[in-house]
């Protein structure tokens, strides 16, 4: 079976999205945000992207999956689509991320070591309680909190951005 749609020279806003795996709406917001060049416009004002659109697309979906912001995707963006070299800074956001994920992952690692340790402590009380009887375990909780590291696990970078965009995801 052949890709027919690489034949023509540009995209309506519907064939990019289904190609790329994005929605529309997905589409003018990379315009909006400026990672995505404005289409032109068919004579009855449908967008047209060129076939470039769809490796750009691609570049920025895989680039947010690893991190990176729309904003600061954008600033990168535009330094290269003027001719600029932003090679420097989106090292310098490689090692930012680098840095956070490393940040995430040691706290994670705290947090597994205070669910062991409460779970073990949990098994004791539960060993302890009689049938139907209250162990306590989420007061336990309260009571060894000032023992253990209380703050928060940080969301995962893309969860950081739809917090901001007013998404819940709890």
């Amino acid at each position: 079976m052949q890709d027919n749609s690489r034949k023509k020279p540009f995209r309506r806003i519907g064939e990019l999205a289904k190609t790329a795996g994005v929605s529309t709406d997905t589409l003018r917001h990379y315009e909006r945000k400026g990672v995505l060049g404005k289409p032109g416009r068919s004579t009855n004002g449908y967008r047209e992207y060129s076939e470039g659109a769809l490796d750009r697309v691609r570049l920025v979906r895989r680039a947010l999956a690893v991190g990176f912001t729309l904003d600061e995707l954008s600033s990168v963006l535009k330094v290269r689509d003027r001719g600029g070299v932003p090679c420097q800074r989106v090292r310098e956001l490689a090692v930012e991320k680098l840095s956070a994920v490393e940040s995430q992952l040691s706290e994670l690692s705290t947090l597994r070591d205070e669910l062991r340790s409460t779970l073990k402590d949990w098994d004791t009380r539960l060993a302890r309680t009689g049938p139907g009887a209250s162990a306590g375990l989420l007061e336990a909780l309260a009571s060894t909190a000032i023992n253990h590291t209380t703050k928060p696990i940080r969301s995962a970078p893309g969860k950081r951005n739809l917090k901001k965009q007013g998404v819940n995801h709890d």
